[in-house]
């Protein structure tokens, strides 16, 4: 699968957890009673069905929160997340000169960003949203993600004028050394929504150690 990928996807999974886990990302005051929360393992999924060998990825079957028909591309303006009080604007994100995926303004704290080349959060594939988890001041619009739970619904404003909703089905916490980038960013049969942001533990020296990725499929629209 890792050929079938376009070059932007590639670029992405091979540099992202580098990006999204530096410099402004640190916690406030470097210590441990500030870490945002971390993921149970009872938040973790099944793993993912695909076609086989290199094909696409469906997704776990989830018979309360079926998968809806997917929506026209549209850039996302807004994503909202009710369960942990997210409700922020969306800004496109490009790549940095290294390839990597850049990130939004550290000073915005209240700011999340979308990666413009790929997939449209709606459409068929897999759209990724990345924001901070904090900053120099304190958390910043992904701090409570890693406390998202299975079923969680996830609200992208559309400038269309429509609604995507995705129902959570998994999320995960992974160490920067053992990114499952594949899982991750791959390509996908259906709408897929990935949300990612820094966790995995802190070290005062090197920052955090991993990151924070909810997984969500499209299950309607209004």
């Amino acid at each position: 699968m890792r050929g079938r990928r376009s070059v932007g996807d590639a670029a992405i999974a091979a540099a992202t957890v580098l990006a999204v886990c530096c410099g402004a990302w640190l916690l406030h005051s470097g210590g441990e009673t500030h870490a945002p929360p971390q993921p149970s393992p009872a938040q973790a999924g099944a793993a993912s069905p695909d076609t086989g060998s290199g094909g696409p990825r469906t997704g776990p079957r989830d018979p309360l929160h079926a998968a809806a028909l997917a929506l026209a591309p549209s850039p996302p303006d807004r994503i909202r997340i009710p369960s942990i009080r997210v409700d922020a604007p969306l800004m496109g994100l490009g790549l940095t000169r290294n390839g990597s995926l850049d990130v939004p303004p550290a000073g915005r704290e209240n700011l999340a960003g979308w990666y413009e080349a790929g997939t449209t959060p709606g459409e068929t594939g897999t759209a990724i949203v990345a924001g901070h988890v904090d900053d120099a001041d304190g958390p910043a619009v992904f701090y409570r993600l890693g406390a998202l739970r299975k079923g969680s619904t996830i609200e992208v404003a559309r400038r269309d004028g429509g609604t995507a909703l995705f129902s959570v089905y998994a999320v995960e916490v992974y160490d920067a050394k053992g990114f499952p980038d594949e899982k991750v960013y791959g390509p996908a049969a259906r709408p897929e929504l990935r949300v990612i942001t820094c966790g995995g533990g802190y070290s005062r020296t090197t920052g955090y150690r991993g990151n924070v990725v909810v997984f969500a499929h499209l299950t309607g629209s209004r």
